[in-house]
C-alpha cells in the first residue's frame, strides 16, 4: 500500500511538522512533485504531495485561500513548504482553510533536501508502482487484442472502464455528444457540470482537470491527436484512478480513435470519387444504388447539401462529425464548393449543429439513386438563394422569390435566353464579355470604374457593352434591360457557375 501523509510526517529522520489539515492526513500519497512555478495547482495530479520553497505562495490571505482550494480541486493530498526559505507568512485564513478543506499543510525543516522526502515516498511506493506498471500493461493489451475498429472500440472503452473502476465517456468537447455513434451518452445530470468545468478551464489545465463536488469526483482530459475529443472519467470506487495510468489511458484511446479515423479516410476518398463520377453522369442507376448501400446510406432516398469552400469548413471533419452523430454521408470538393450526400432522414437541425454558424447551405429535395445530378443542380440553386438572402440553410422546395425564377429549370431557361449568346461568344472568341457585364452592372454602369477594375481602356468597355447589347438584343441604357440582365446573372451564379475572369 502507498504511504499516507500521516505516515510520512511520522518518519523521525525527516522531522516534518503538520501545521494544519490533520483530518486529511490518512490519504495515500501516490507520488511527490516539486514546483515553484506560478499557479501551483496546474502541476498537480491526484494523489500527489506538492513540495515548494514558497516562492509561488501569494502574500495576501484571499489568494492563499484560493491556492489551497485550487490544490484540493486538482487532487493534491498535501502541500509541503520549506521553512526559512521564500514563503511568506501563512495567514490565519490560509491555515483555517487548510484545516477545513482539509489540505494537510506540512513544514519542511531547513535544510532538509526535498529529495529525501521523495525517496521516502518512492521506497514506500515500490509495490504501488509495480501495480501501476501491470495495470498500464493490461490497458495497452486491450488495444493489442482489438481486431476491427467497429468491433473493438466498445470493447476497448469497456475494458478501460473496468480497469479504472469508473464510468468512461469520450465526448465532443463542443456539444458533449458521444464521440462515436453507439457510445453511452453522458448522464443528463452531469452535462451542465461538465460544460461548466470545461468552459472555466484554462489552456494550461484543460489537458488534465479533476473536479470534486462533495463525494462526487469527475476528470476531464484531452485525448492527444484528436482536437475536441474529451475523456470524461467518473470514478465508482473511493480511490481515484492513478494520474500516470490515466495519461496512458488517453494515449490508448487516441490510438483507438485513430484506427477508426483511418478506416473512415478510405470511405471519404472512395465516396468523393463516386460523387464526381455521378456528377458527370458516368454511373448507372443500378451501380449508384449498390455503391450507396456500401457507403451505409439508406436506400429510401438521399439529399444533396452544397456549401461554399472556406477556411472554417473542413470537409473531412464534416464527414466525421455527421458520422459521430449517426449519419453516414459521402462528400467531395467540386469547382470551389463542398457537396455532401446523405440519407433523406438526416435532420436539418443536425446540419446546423455540425457546420459553422456563418456557413450558408443549400439543400436539395429527396433524390433517388439515379438523380444525383439533379440533386447537385438543386442544392447549388438553393445555396445561391441562401447566400443572397443571408439564410444559413435554404431548401430547394422553399422557392425563395428574390431571384425571379422559381426553380433551377426556370433559371436555366432565363440564362440561356438572355446570356447564352454572350457565353457562347466568350467561349468561341476567348473574350471577356461576361466579366465585363458583371463589372459594369456592379459599378452603377460606370464605364470608367469598370475599366479601372478590369485594367482596360474606357473605350474598350464601351465597345464591349455595345457588343453585348447586339448579342442579347437589349439596350443597356434601359432600366428594364438592366434588370433582366442582372436577374439572369444571379441565376447564372445560383446554378453553380463561377464568376468569369476579367
Amino acid at each position: 500500500m502507498a504511504m499516507t501523509v500521516r505516515e510520512l510526517v511520522a518518519e523521525p529522520q525527516l522531522g516534518l511538522e503538520l501545521l494544519a489539515g490533520a483530518e486529511g492526513a490518512d490519504r495515500p500519497i501516490t507520488w511527490s512533485h516539486t514546483s515553484d512555478l506560478p499557479s501551483l495547482w496546474e502541476w498537480v495530479s491526484p494523489g500527489v504531495l506538492l513540495m515548494t520553497n514558497g516562492m509561488s505562495i501569494p502574500e495576501d490571505p484571499a489568494s492563499q485561500v484560493q491556492l489551497a482550494e485550487a490544490l484540493v480541486e486538482a487532487g493534491a493530498v498535501a502541500l509541503a513548504v520549506g521553512a526559512k526559505m521564500h514563503a511568506p507568512e501563512f495567514s490565519t485564513e490560509f491555515v483555517a482553510a487548510c484545516a477545513s478543506l482539509p489540505l494537510p499543510l506540512i513544514s519542511i525543516p531547513y535544510p532538509l533536501p526535498f529529495i529525501a522526502i521523495s525517496r521516502a515516498i518512492a521506497e514506500a511506493s515500490l509495490l504501488e508502482e509495480s501495480r501501476r506498471i501491470r495495470q498500464t500493461a493490461r490497458i495497452y493489451d486491450l488495444l493489442r487484442k482489438a481486431t476491427s475498429p467497429k468491433e473493438s472500440w466498445p470493447e476497448l472503452l469497456g475494458g478501460i472502464a473496468a480497469e479504472l473502476r469508473a464510468r468512461v465517456h469520450v465526448v465532443d468537447a463542443w456539444c458533449l455528444h458521444p464521440w462515436q455513434p453507439g457510445d453511452p451518452a453522458l448522464p443528463a445530470g452531469l452535462i451542465d457540470r461538465v460544460r461548466g468545468i470545461n468552459s472555466a478551464s484554462t489552456p494550461g489545465t484543460r489537458h488534465f482537470l479533476w473536479n470534486t463536488d462533495g463525494d462526487s469526483s469527475i476528470l476531464l482530459m484531452e485525448i492527444p491527436t484528436h482536437p475536441h475529443a474529451l475523456l470524461v472519467v467518473l470514478p465508482e470506487a473511493e480511490t481515484k484512478p492513478d494520474g500516470v495510468v490515466l495519461l496512458h489511458v488517453a494515449t490508448v484511446l487516441g490510438l483507438g480513435l485513430s484506427r477508426t479515423a483511418l478506416a473512415m479516410e478510405g470511405q471519404y476518398r472512395s465516396g468523393g470519387e463516386f460523387l464526381l463520377q455521378a456528377f458527370g453522369g458516368r454511373i448507372t442507376a443500378a451501380e449508384a444504388s449498390r455503391r450507396l448501400e456500401e457507403f451505409g446510406i439508406p436506400d429510401d432516398g438521399t439529399r444533396m447539401l452544397s456549401l461554399p469552400e472556406a477556411p472554417e469548413t473542413n470537409l473531412p471533419e464534416i464527414h466525421r462529425a455527421l458520422w459521430r452523430h449517426g449519419t453516414s454521408s459521402i462528400c467531395v470538393v467540386h469547382e470551389g464548393r463542398l457537396h455532401v450526400l446523405m440519407g433523406v432522414r438526416c435532420p436539418k437541425e443536425l446540419l446546423l449543429h455540425v457546420l459553422a454558424e456563418k456557413t450558408h447551405m443549400g439543400l436539395s429535395t429527396a433524390l433517388g439513386a439515379h438523380e444525383i445530378q439533379r440533386g447537385l443542380r438543386e442544392s447549388l440553386w438553393a445555396l445561391g438563394q441562401a447566400t443572397a438572402s443571408g439564410a444559413r440553410l435554404v431548401e430547394y422546395v422553399e422557392g425563395v422569390s428574390w431571384l425571379g425564377p422559381r426553380s433551377y429549370r426556370e433559371g436555366e431557361d432565363l440564362v440561356q435566353r438572355l446570356l447564352g449568346p454572350v457565353i457562347e461568344h466568350d467561349r468561341k472568341n476567348q473574350t471577356a464579355f461576361m466579366a465585363t457585364l458583371e463589372a459594369y452592372l456592379g459599378n452603377q454602369r460606370s464605364a470608367q470604374k469598370t475599366a479601372m477594375l478590369l485594367f482596360v481602356h474606357r473605350q474598350t468597355v464601351i465597345y464591349r457593352i455595345r457588343k453585348i447589347g447586339e448579342l442579347t438584343g437589349l439596350d443597356l441604357a434601359e432600366s428594364d434591360s438592366v434588370a433582366r440582365l442582372w436577374l439572369a446573372l444571379q441565376a447564372y451564379y445560383a446554378m453553380g457557375n463561377q464568376a468569369p475572369a476579367g
